[in-house]
């Protein structure tokens, strides 16, 4: 059903129109009650003819605005009209929202604030520059000490933000006893408009709205100057600025939030309605002192509330570590002849490598070992998927190329766009010492012989990473394991790892200490592991290091 929602005092109150006539007005019977002094008692009304629907201004003293222009006669309302009755913001919503593209009221409108437009010098009658956190200390030290104190005790233990903000207003109204309103705009992150946080008046009967001239907040923000306004309605300078006479302001004061970098938050923007008690060059002063420390107070909330929320991140990953951890095997194989050895560490708390020990009903062993693109959270999730469809696979499956191609499969069903597999499926029979090897894009394991020699498999027969190509068939290489044999399967962590210049371990440099090494299995990977952190020279890793070695002894 169409609807007028309030947006006051920064909520939104739908009200539904179900009549043919719905009036907007001061008194109580009226459809709306809106509870101003410069809203008529009668003050406007909507007109329902069918499905359309007209807003009309009752000859209300103060007007009746529809997206900005005050309206003379009845207008046809659309989708997003944004109506102004008095002091009072509404939008109206229809049936059909998609009708008309119109951008949404930014949260200014839901807190009543308006940014008007000015002659270019208008309400500017003094400034004082706010460098420093805390102003200029050496005027008026007792009264800013005093200023700096209460804002102090009023946000002490306040980490949430959206309170501390209206803590540091009724401060303000504490210092200051002639400020009637005041408001704190701040910096949206994304989008770098100046959005209010806070809004309060002194008194519940006033008019709801905060006003604050556009050339004012431009200058505090572009100079980081604070900025006074000593009477601008009535100083003949701004007598020709008919946005200056309609904000009816006697005096005003805006300061910037700077940040420990100096940089500005936001602003803290209070007036006056009282003739007689003007804010002076001293009050300004006393103002930027005040600023200091409720940027300082916000920051200081708003890093503890992020550090909090890393504490709770570095919780939630350090359960991620574990859990993935526990996907992997617990213990290697006990078979007489043969040795085996397996090593894994993510660059970070969580990775995407990946390998896996399944004891088959035959008697053989599958030995699954995997490396996903990217690392970190993305592939530890794709990780866990692949380390489920192995285990769901491999052990009904009894040939290794028709389970890796049942596993691509899978793979590809729902694949996320750059999340590939490089994958290896070797399947042992420690019986007949045969080995049968299935290669999916990842880099060939190398096979050390009783003599050195160190061989890899024939680049052919490696078949395109899981994910990738759904239907692509691959196909397994078998070969013999001679007494001494030892396979070495590993990652690019491995071959990739840098030292302080920059500098890659090479496959070369692998191929070399493999084949010098004299080690079985069970002592080849822990040296090959130490070698590559020797050449690390305690460079972080840059990427995931895992690795499977394997032989006969």
């Amino acid at each position: 059903m169409p609807r007028l929602v309030l947006l006051q005092g920064g909520q939104a109150t739908p009200y539904e129109i179900g009549e043919a006539e719905f009036v907007l007005g001061r008194l109580p019977e009226c459809d709306i009650q809106l509870q101003s002094s410069m809203v008529s008692r009668k003050h406007a009304r909507v007109i329902r003819d069918g499905g359309n629907f007209v807003f009309e201004d009752l000859g209300s003293g103060n007007g009746t605005f529809v997206n900005g222009k005050r309206i003379e006669a009845p207008v046809a309302l659309q989708h997003d009209d944004r109506i102004k009755v008095g002091p009072i913001l509404l939008r109206f919503e229809s049936d059909d929202p998609s009708a008309v593209s119109k951008p949404t009221l930014s949260e200014t409108d839901a807190f009543n604030l308006d940014v008007t437009s000015d002659d270019a010098s208008s309400t500017i009658m003094g400034a004082v520059g706010a460098a420093g956190t805390f102003g200029m200390l050496d005027a008026q030290p007792q009264a800013k000490l005093k200023a700096v104190l209460e804002i102090s005790r009023a946000v002490v233990g306040t980490l949430d933000t959206e309170k501390l903000l209206p803590k540091v207003l009724d401060s303000l109204f504490e210092i200051f006893p002639h400020a009637d309103r005041g408001c704190i705009l701040l910096r949206d992150e994304t989008s770098g408009r100046m959005v209010p946080r806070a809004i309060k008046h002194r008194r519940s009967t006033d008019d709801d709205s905060v006003k604050i001239s556009r050339t004012s907040l431009q200058q505090v923000l572009e100079n980081k100057q604070a900025i006074l306004s000593a009477d601008a309605a009535s100083d003949s300078r701004f007598r020709a600025s008919e946005s200056i006479s309609s904000l009816t302001i006697r005096s005003m004061m805006c300061v910037p939030l700077l940040s420990l970098a100096g940089e500005p938050l936001g602003v803290i923007n209070i007036d006056t309605q009282n003739p007689l008690a003007q804010f002076k060059k001293d009050d300004l002063e006393l103002m930027v002192t005040v600023a200091g420390q409720a940027a300082l107070s916000y920051e200081s909330a708003r890093l503890m509330v992020s550090h909090v929320e890393k504490q709770k991140q570095d919780a939630e990953m350090d359960i991620a570590r574990r859990v993935q951890h526990a996907l992997l095997p617990d213990e290697m194989p006990q078979i007489p002849g043969y040795e085996f050895f397996a090593t894994y560490e993510a660059a970070q708390a969580v990775g995407g490598d990946y390998y896996d020990i399944v004891m088959l009903r035959d008697g053989r062993i599958g030995i699954a070992f995997g490396d996903v693109a990217g690392k970190g959270v993305p592939a530890s999730l794709v990780m866990s998927r692949l380390s489920s469809a192995v285990r769901n696979i491999i052990e009904y499956v009894s040939d290794a190329a028709d389970a890796v191609t049942r596993l691509n499969n899978h793979m590809c069903a729902k694949a996320v766009e750059g999340r590939f597999v490089t994958f290896i499926l070797a399947l042992l029979d420690p019986k007949k010492n045969k080995l049968s090897v299935v290669n999916a894009g990842h880099m060939s394991p190398l096979i050390r012989r009783a003599s050195g020699e160190v061989v890899e498999f024939d680049d052919s027969t490696v078949g395109v990473p899981l994910g990738v190509v759904e239907g692509f068939e691959y196909q397994a290489v078998e070969r013999k394991l001679e007494p001494q044999d030892t396979i070495v399967i590993y990652t690019d962590g491995v071959s990739e790892a840098m030292n302080p210049n920059s500098e890659l371990y090479t496959i070369e440099r692998l191929q070399s200490f493999v084949h010098q090494s004299t080690l079985s299995p069970a002592g080849l990977g822990p040296a090959i592991r130490e070698d590559v952190k020797q050449h690390a020279a305690g460079r972080p890793q840059n990427d995931d290091i895992t690795m499977f070695v394997f032989g006969r002894v």
